[in-house]
Order: C-alpha cells, then structure tokens, then sequence
C-alpha cells in the first residue's frame, strides 16, 4: 500500500502532540502487514553518535509483533511557518526497512516542494544496493518459505 495522507498525518501528529511548536522536531509512521500503524520518534542524545532515527521505535515495535512492516514515511516540521516535511529514510534506516524486502513502500519529497511525497520502494530508492545481486527467490532476508526470519508467530503468554 502506498504512503498515503493517513499515514503522514500520523507522523505528523505524533510531532505536534510530542513537541509542540516546535522546529525541526520530527516523526515517523509505519504501516505493517496487518494495516496496524505504528508511531515513534527519536529522543535527543548529548553524543549525536548514539542518536536514533525517528523510525528505530516502531520498527523494534514491529519486530516485537512478529508483523512486516510495508510501508514507512518519516516527517519533521520545518522552521517557521513552512509546515511539515517528508523526509527520505536515511541509509541506516533503509538496511533496516530493507529486513522487510524491497517491496517496502517509503515515502519521498518532492524536490520542488517537500511537503508533498510521492511513493518508492526500496529497490527504486537504492538501485545499487548490495542484495540486488540475489535472484527473486534467494531474497537474503527469508527463510526459504517467504518469511523474514523473526518475524513470524509471536508466541503467547
């Protein structure tokens, strides 16, 4: 499913409840397999080296689940009055999204205006990828039947 206003409008109001008129504060929002949409956002770290990405809470969420994640969009609202932004995931981010195959959906700005997204999967976002080289049905991140390893039954209890 393509990034839609639904799922930006998560992320963007996760930012707005969290920071409240603040700039350059930012989101993200994950849709899994299920439909469920997960939220997160990355709290600031004296050693920048040590920060997260808004996306790392709702993927270890996902994780957690047991759920795929199918689409990813990532926001941080702009200085001033110039509303909210979609940001490409970063590189990092993008091997973590890539855990759930390249068929995952990110959202992109528009270069002339970044408040408006277009969709991309991961394999258009990053066609030189390393994994590229694996045929469609050695996907590197399966177990042999379609599942990415960690990510099946959560058990119960």
């Amino acid at each position: 499913m393509a990034i839609d206003r639904a799922l930006v409008d998560a992320a963007t109001e996760l930012t707005r409840h969290r920071f409240p008129g603040q700039d350059w504060a930012g989101a993200a929002a994950l849709r899994l397999d299920d439909g469920t949409v997960l939220t997160s956002t990355a709290p600031q770290a004296p050693n920048g080296a040590v920060q997260l990405c808004h996306e790392t809470g709702a993927l270890c969420e996902a994780f957690k689940l047991g759920r795929r994640v199918v689409a990813s969009v990532c926001v941080t609202a702009a200085d001033g009055d110039r509303g909210f932004w979609v940001l490409a995931p970063c590189g990092v981010c993008q091997e973590r999204l890539f855990a759930h195959g390249p068929d995952v959906e990110v959202g992109v700005p528009l270069p002339e205006d970044p408040r408006r997204w277009r969709t991309l999967r991961l394999r258009d976002v990053q066609p030189h990828w390393f994994a590229r080289v694996f045929p469609d049905d050695v996907w590197p991140y399966e177990d042999g039947e379609g599942e990415v390893p960690g990510h099946g039954e959560v058990a119960e209890g």
